[in-house]
């Protein structure tokens, strides 16, 4: 007697958990929740450069668990991630840990059950789980990026399973992230980031604005490397709410943030120089024309390649601190695109 769970694994186009059979019925469903039509061409996913169509988004949609009214989330991320500039194939092919992290803004988080607070990277929320787990398995069955055979990641990360979250802009004393990028007021929109892992930040002592940036800034000096100065890529920090009380309650803006971490995150670069005890070491960032020894260092490239926006909940002094895959000119860029909805 045939399994219709197990024959999917035998097609190999699981991430290695059971996939929901994608029937006739069960497509046509997803794709009633969008006006877009099934043949339209979403993007070519890197690495094969298979063609992500709205019926072939809708189809690993219902595999990974989601609901029809999550797909217009979905095609909006699927065409950041072919997008050349997120640069995809070098996220999904690299040795590195990165995962494209998905980041739903505006008013379609409540429509849909995204999860922005308590928990925020965490289990128990279908929105959260089923559609950072269907861009993977378009990644996979599209893409081609199965682990150990194209996708080559020495380590991996959890948010290869699934990456999704929403920004807490009800608990943000800053104007959403994508309204920061252009975008206007009372729109939903996807950001695409190549991330590690969440890195914790814990601080529960800092009372100023200042102190706090401080800790939050030397609290990420160790991302990569310790002593990688400038970092290759870009940064998103995840401010907790109540990080961000204390910062916008001396009137901190987003930007004030971004500023004082790329001026005061600086470290002789002398001290960057491999020794003895500690061999990696930035100088081959600078060529054959390394700045002075005593010249201060930034961690950070340029402000414009840190990222801040405010989730989780809104008990507890932390905050998260999110490396990127490499930086501005062979990288991947974080993209932000409008969610098209019914």
């Amino acid at each position: 007697m045939s399994d219709d769970f197990e024959a999917w694994f035998d097609k190999g186009v699981t991430d290695g958990l059971p996939v929901v059979p994608p029937t006739r019925e069960r497509v046509e469903a997803m794709l009633s929740s969008t006006r877009r039509a099934r043949a339209e061409l979403l993007g070519e996913m890197p690495p094969n450069y298979g063609r992500v169509t709205v019926e072939k988004a809708a189809i690993n949609a219902v595999m990974a668990g989601c609901r029809p009214e999550y797909l217009p989330v979905l095609l909006a991320a699927a065409e950041c991630a072919c997008d050349p500039a997120f640069n995809l194939h070098g996220v999904a092919t690299s040795t590195h840990f990165s995962a494209p992290l998905i980041v739903v803004h505006g008013p379609v988080r409540a429509r849909i059950g995204i999860n922005s607070s308590f928990g925020v990277f965490g289990p128990g929320y279908r929105a959260n789980a089923t559609i950072g787990r269907a861009l993977r398995l378009l990644m996979i069955n599209v893409g081609g990026a199965k682990p150990g055979g194209i996708s080559m990641s020495t380590f991996g990360h959890p948010g290869r399973y699934t990456y999704c979250i929403g920004e807490h802009e009800e608990a943000s004393p800053w104007v959403p992230y994508h309204v920061s990028r252009g975008l206007a007021p009372g729109s939903s929109a996807v950001t695409l980031f190549a991330g590690e892992a969440p890195h914790g930040i814990s601080d529960h002592a800092s009372r100023t604005a200042k102190s706090l940036a401080g800790s939050l800034g030397w609290s990420m000096a160790g991302l990569w490397n310790s002593k990688h100065f400038p970092l290759y890529s870009h940064t998103m920090l995840i401010v907790g709410p109540e990080h961000a009380r204390t910062l916008a309650d001396e009137g901190w803006t987003r930007d004030d943030l971004a500023r004082y971490l790329h001026e005061t995150i600086r470290v002789p670069y002398r001290t960057l120089l491999p020794d003895e005890t500690h061999g990696e070491g930035t100088n081959l960032r600078f060529g054959k024309n390394p700045p002075a020894p005593d010249s201060m260092v930034s961690k950070f490239p340029s402000v414009g390649e840190l990222h801040i926006l405010v989730a989780g909940g809104t008990a507890g002094r932390f905050s998260m601190a999110i490396p990127g895959w490499l930086g501005t000119r062979n990288g991947s860029q974080p993209l932000t695109r409008l969610i098209d909805l019914v």
